[in-house]
């Protein structure tokens, strides 16, 4: 999981993943809509569009859109299905990517036009999701003035199932099993804590480490242009950056 929360951390750090605030609120509005769709419009007893809210609120999507997006899973309008697509991008990184569309020959289109102009290819169901476990990820906001009790918090989370904690100065990080993700959300709400994201992730079980950094920049190019692709939710691969590399990124 270092490796993955590495290249977490240095995308969060250069703004690069949805840095565009119409892309994120795109993609939230989807998932508000999906969740609302398959659950209910009751955030209450809809843990999945509560936690939607909660982080659309997180990133000041104003009240109507979240309001407009709950109404359109209710009715006809929200026509969304749930699709993975996989492949690979050059030197042999694994790519498996999650989308909301309403239209998936437009999507399959869209990928395979994004792969092949970053000399890479969308391959079928199956060619690479065997090589990701998926995993609850929570990544907690952190105060650095606010001091926290980490033998404490290590206790609660781990009452949860949290199978691995990540203390850093700004975030905390949190992996669970995908069956303990309900009861880490509870226990995120009860203790109050500040969720920049939860969700269910593919972390990739062995790693890939490309070493040229124009190598490497070929391969982010292409992982930038499917998430910024309105259909696409979540991209995950397994590319290592190492130490060398990431200080010609940055």
């Amino acid at each position: 999981m270092s490796g993955h929360n590495k290249w977490s951390q240095i995308k969060r750090k250069k703004g690069a993943l949805d840095a565009k605030r119409s892309k994120v609120f795109t993609k939230l509005i989807k998932e508000i809509t999906v969740a609302a769709k398959e659950g209910g419009a009751d955030p209450d007893g809809n843990p999945r569009l509560r936690l939607a809210i909660q982080l659309s609120k997180a990133a000041n999507m104003p009240k109507d859109n979240i309001a407009r997006a709950i109404s359109k899973g209710e009715g006809a309008d929200g026509n969304y299905s749930e699709v993975t697509y996989e492949g690979y991008a050059s030197h042999g990184v694994a790519v498996f990517i999650e989308c909301l569309t309403d239209n998936t020959n437009r999507t399959v289109q869209n990928l395979r036009t994004i792969f092949n102009k970053g000399n890479g290819s969308l391959g079928t169901s199956g060619s690479v999701e065997f090589l990701f476990d998926r995993k609850g990820v929570f990544v907690v906001k952190r105060d650095p003035e606010q001091p926290v009790d980490i033998d404490a918090l290590t206790l609660e989370l781990i009452d949860a199932g949290a199978e691995e904690i990540e203390f850093e100065e700004e975030h905390i990080t949190v992996y669970c099993a995908m069956e303990d993700f309900g009861a880490m959300q509870k226990k995120a709400e009860q203790l109050h804590l500040d969720l920049e994201s939860a969700e269910l992730q593919r972390i990739p079980q062995t790693t890939v480490t490309v070493e040229d950094p124009d190598a490497v920049r070929l391969v982010l190019r292409l992982l930038d242009a499917l998430e910024d692709d309105d259909d696409v939710q979540k991209v995950y691969h397994n590319l290592e950056l190492s130490d060398a590399v990431l200080a010609e990124l940055e």
